[in-house]
């Protein structure tokens, strides 16, 4: 006998049934746990909350704006460029009433933002190839310590009343009565000074094989932040420093091995050069600890911190264009030898002893 070409009728129907029975409960259960996710109450708790708002006469919001501008423009010119921005934004704000502010602030970034410089431009390699002269505001959170006034060693801002530096720095003098901090380019003509209330060195500090060589400072009173003086930025304990990037180092060091500190800041570019290479036998030989990190060039440092550069910055510029602080000028042999990069005190090593001390 020859079997049927066409299925069943009522297997058909059946199966169609079932298809759309598991298909309903499937869509049924997705829009159950969906509409009644923690995530999805959220919203809609939130979008309540907006309408209702809305309804009883409207929202209002603040909102925060960043303007970039060249090192060349004033604040004239930057105030008027804005106002410009806010009068455009005014005309095509269709139905929404935007109330502008009465007054401009165009320090205001610079003072609440950590590791901001007031171009917000990267510097060239031509710029800074060497060793050149800093103008006023370009490394803000530059720190000369001095004793009797006198440039000792450098420091770094972190907070409005902390100073992050070297701890061999203090190896002579001890005593906060005998300190202070200025802060600006030049140390004959500071744009502030401060005394200092406290010296904290790390209590595992060793000079003979400069090994956890850090130390904080306390300021006696607080920092106002101008777009001149402020912060840099801090980095995660976990931040990895890739060898090979780029870094700058800031301070008023010798220019040679044996001269005289400057009085005013010099800046230049260096390489972070990876420990294994610094540790080989041509370089320090097994002396750079996991707490430090190299920077210049392998080949002879063209740049390289001095003696008066210690305690001083080695920053880096991250994606946002804030700078945030990798290292502090600890030790080295000599300046700017071949093979002899400088070797400073690594920071995301010692970021939460820093928060310990600091609140940082």
């Amino acid at each position: 006998p020859s079997t049927s070409r066409f299925l069943n009728p009522y297997v058909v129907c059946l199966v169609v049934v079932a298809g759309v029975t598991i298909l309903a409960v499937t869509i049924a259960l997705l829009v159950y746990f969906l509409l009644n996710s923690p995530g999805t109450q959220e919203h809609r708790t939130l979008s309540e909350k907006i309408e209702s708002l809305v309804s009883d006469g409207g929202v209002i919001a603040d909102i925060v704006m960043k303007f970039r501008f060249t090192r060349n423009k004033n604040g004239a010119t930057m105030k008027n460029r804005i106002k410009s921005v806010l009068r455009q934004m005014l005309n095509n704000s269709g139905n929404l009433e935007i109330n502008l502010p009465t007054e401009i602030h165009i320090n205001a970034f610079f003072s609440l933002e950590c590791g901001a410089r007031p171009d917000l431009i990267s510097l060239s390699e031509e710029r800074v190839i060497g060793s050149t002269q800093a103008q006023e505001g370009d490394w803000p959170w530059q720190v000369s310590l001095q004793v009797n006034n006198v440039h000792h060693c450098g420091g770094v801002l972190i907070s409005n009343t902390w100073v992050l530096t070297a701890a061999h720095c203090f190896k002579s003098y001890s005593e906060p009565r005998q300190w202070t901090a200025t802060f600006g380019v030049y140390t004959a003509s500071p744009l502030l000074r401060k005394r200092i209330r406290r010296i904290i060195i790390h209590n595992n500090y060793k000079s003979v094989n400069h090994e956890n060589d850090i130390a904080v400072v306390q300021l006696d009173s607080s920092v106002d932040f101008t777009k001149n003086i402020h912060t840099v930025c801090l980095p995660e304990a976990t931040q990895n420093i890739l060898p090979g990037s780029t870094a700058y180092v800031t301070g008023w060091g010798a220019l040679e091995y044996g001269g005289n500190t400057v009085t005013d800041l010099r800046q230049g570019q260096v390489r972070i050069i990876s420990n294994d290479v610094c540790n080989a036998p041509a370089s320090y030989n097994g002396a750079v600890l996991s707490g430090m990190l190299c920077a210049g060039t392998s080949q002879g440092s063209i740049v390289d911190a001095c003696q008066g550069d210690s305690g001083g910055p080695l920053v880096q510029e991250d994606s946002r264009r804030l700078w945030f602080l990798v290292g502090i000028v600890s030790w080295g042999e000599q300046c700017g030898l071949p093979d002899k990069p400088g070797v400073y005190t690594r920071v995301t090593a010692y970021r939460n002893w820093i928060a310990q001390q600091t609140g940082v």
